[in-house]
């Protein structure tokens, strides 16, 4: 008999865990896994990406304390029976511990923590504290992650199990250069900086703007090319966030070389036309962006917060630098640009590493591992 899992969040909109749930499912063994993923918003535009055999449901969330969200997930339980049910961020996490209680089935809950180091309001920390029974494990991405949430939430070190992201290797691949920017329309001999991030102050680009307009003020040329924006809806004050960032851009020293993408669905084909990516991040669980740059052999800076010095070997196959040190990022980056055979070598130990330790197949083993764990306790 298959083993029914229900997996729940917030939303299906373009983000980190969104994306870990597409490689998750697409990638689990559908002989012994059956495999339902439920978003609390309509606004699902990742779903698309789910193969043709997972079904999707919405249970739509229409207000904050929208809480017959709790019994429609219970009714969806008790529905078909799951086994398992797997909650991605906080409002699913918390709809999920109470739904499996009022369902009266017999299910086993399973929590996750995707990021560590940041902001956990009151409110958030009471409604873990009080549910903190009603789930069985926690999977984070992160050892950062796990210690961290197991402090806020008063959860016992022994509950958590670490999966680190996993990236598609057969989708993110190294790719022609000159290809990719004659599609992009950028020419073959611009040094060609990516972030690749949606706007949000998590993210932190303003670490990457000053640095840059330092660097331009050494003669450096070269374009920085943005893919992301606000989260739908303008969420965590992401609409005044993309706001400013926009303006100080356009005050900015080289306002016209900067290319804006948007949020794209074809992100294989971006990373390899970048010399280098930035991720100056305040924290993060397992970023994905560092782990699908280097798939496609670009080697990644990205700031020492959470577990980036695990995905990032410093100096072999990219940088990790200082939070907002902005001398060592102009450092780092005039670094690769100035020395190709440098970049070379960390194109290839970049995707040597990720396609050892980082694909989505691995991400689904060892989640089916602690999926088994679960049902057997």
């Amino acid at each position: 008999m298959k083993t029914k899992v229900l997996i729940v969040i917030s939303n299906m909109e373009f983000g980190g865990a969104q994306r870990q749930i597409v490689e998750l499912v697409n990638n689990i063994e559908q002989d012994k896994f059956e495999v339902h993923v439920c978003s609390l918003s309509k606004f699902a535009p990742l779903a698309m990406q789910f193969n043709e055999n997972i079904a999707f449901h919405t249970v739509h969330k229409k207000s904050k304390f929208d809480f017959s969200v709790v019994f429609k997930l219970a009714k969806l339980i008790r529905k078909h029976k799951f086994h398992i049910a797997h909650s991605y961020l906080f409002d699913a996490e918390i709809a999920v511990r109470l739904a499996a209680k009022i369902s009266l089935i017999k299910i086993k809950v399973i929590g996750s923590e995707r990021n560590a180091n940041y902001l956990i309001k009151p409110i958030q920390k009471k409604a873990y504290y009080l549910t903190r029974n009603m789930v069985c494990k926690i999977i984070a991405n992160s050892q950062s992650g796990a210690t961290y949430n197991a402090q806020q939430t008063g959860q016992p070190n022994s509950k958590y199990h670490v999966i680190y992201n996993g990236v598609n290797t057969n989708r993110f691949i190294v790719k022609d250069k000159i290809e990719t920017r004659k599609n992009l329309g950028i020419t073959q001999d611009c040094k060609l900086i990516g972030m690749f991030a949606s706007f949000k102050q998590q993210k932190n680009h303003f670490f990457l703007i000053d640095t840059l307009e330092q660097l331009r003020k050494t003669g450096v040329e070269f374009k920085l090319l943005l893919v992301g924006e606000e989260l739908h809806g303008g969420l965590h004050g992401s609409d005044d966030y993309s706001k400013e960032l926009k303006y100080k851009i356009k005050k900015s020293n080289f306002s016209n070389d900067v290319i804006f993408l948007g949020n794209r669905v074809d992100v294989e084909n971006i990373y390899p036309a970048c010399d280098i990516t930035v991720l100056p991040s305040l924290f993060e669980g397992t970023p994905n962006v560092v782990l699908e740059s280097m798939a496609c052999g670009i080697p990644a800076i990205a700031t020492d917060v959470s577990d980036n010095n695990i995905i990032i070997d410093d100096s072999i196959n990219g940088f990790i630098v200082p939070l907002n040190n902005i001398s060592i990022l102009q450092d780092r980056i005039m670094t690769l640009f100035k020395d190709d055979r440098l970049i070379a070598e960390m194109r290839e130990k970049s995707r040597q590493k990720i396609s050892q330790n980082y694909s989505s197949i691995k991400l689904a083993e060892n989640t089916q591992s602690i999926y088994k764990i679960a049902i057997d306790k």
